[in-house]
């Protein structure tokens, strides 16, 4: 029987694939709080120029035009060997999917801008469709014809699947998570400072099942006493040879 690992994954493992992180110390949000807005629910429905902003950062910020880095193929790889029965991520920027990770182990606990759906209807509709009609269309709204209203376009506003300030994290994200952290033979924590909840919480319920858990970040988190391993090594060189070590079945 393979050893089973479950991941959480934080910014740390974007900032190595160019993509700044929100609340580091050259957080986009720390350097522009203003910028917090883009993400408020209450401000995008209410408020169609907002809304319009909002898209168009979408589209020019780094995190819908990036790549997954090195570390990214290194956690596809070790969902290819059998191995990873969680990859719960903070991040929304869906790199774990371009990277070859699969819908069977990501969990997208704060949703991700790689699709998005009609707010009235519910019709999902792919962000980079969406991207791509922005000039003709800056304020999204959703096409999908309306039988009861005589084939009318429902023409409600669309959002991207990213969790906003003021909305729940996806139903059973945390649930699915927490199951599978303390059902895993070794739990992970890569690039997250673990000040964000309820993710965080993953760290205590992962110890209190007696998970042995690896914690691998720059600086230091307030979970690192749980640790039984701590790795303080850049994340673009520490996690594939993590990785490769414990698919050769040493790690």
């Amino acid at each position: 029987m393979s050893t089973t690992i479950a991941v959480l994954t934080g910014a740390g493992i974007s900032t190595s694939a160019g993509i700044p992180d929100f609340r580091g110390p050259d957080g986009v949000w720390t350097k522009h709080p203003d910028q917090m807005n883009v993400y408020d629910l209450d401000l995008f429905m209410s408020d169609k120029k907002q809304r319009e902003y909002s898209w168009r950062w979408q589209k020019e910020s780094p995190v819908w035009k990036a790549q997954p880095g090195v570390a990214h193929k290194a956690l596809a790889r070790l969902e290819q060997a059998g191995m990873l029965n969680l990859l719960a991520t903070q991040n929304f920027d869906a790199l774990h999917e371009k990277a070859g990770n699969s819908d069977d182990v990501i969990v997208n606990l704060h949703g991700t801008i790689g699709s998005s759906h009609c707010m009235k209807c519910g019709q999902a509709y792919r962000t980079a469709d969406i991207m791509a009609k922005l000039d003709q269309e800056p304020d999204p709204h959703c096409h999908k014809p309306m039988p009861y209203q005589g084939d009318m376009p429902c023409n409600g506003i669309i959002k991207t699947d990213v969790v906003y300030f003021g909305q729940a994290l996806p139903e059973g994200a945390m649930e699915k998570s927490m199951r599978l952290a303390s059902q895993a033979d070794q739990f992970w924590v890569i690039g997250s400072t673990l000040e964000v909840y309820p993710a965080a919480s993953l760290v205590p319920v992962a110890a209190q099942a007696g998970v042995p858990i690896t914690i691998m970040n720059m600086g230091s988190t307030q979970y690192d006493s749980l640790a039984t391993r701590l790795i303080h090594e850049p994340i673009e060189e520490a996690l594939p040879k993590l990785v490769d070590k414990t698919i050769a079945g040493q790690g």
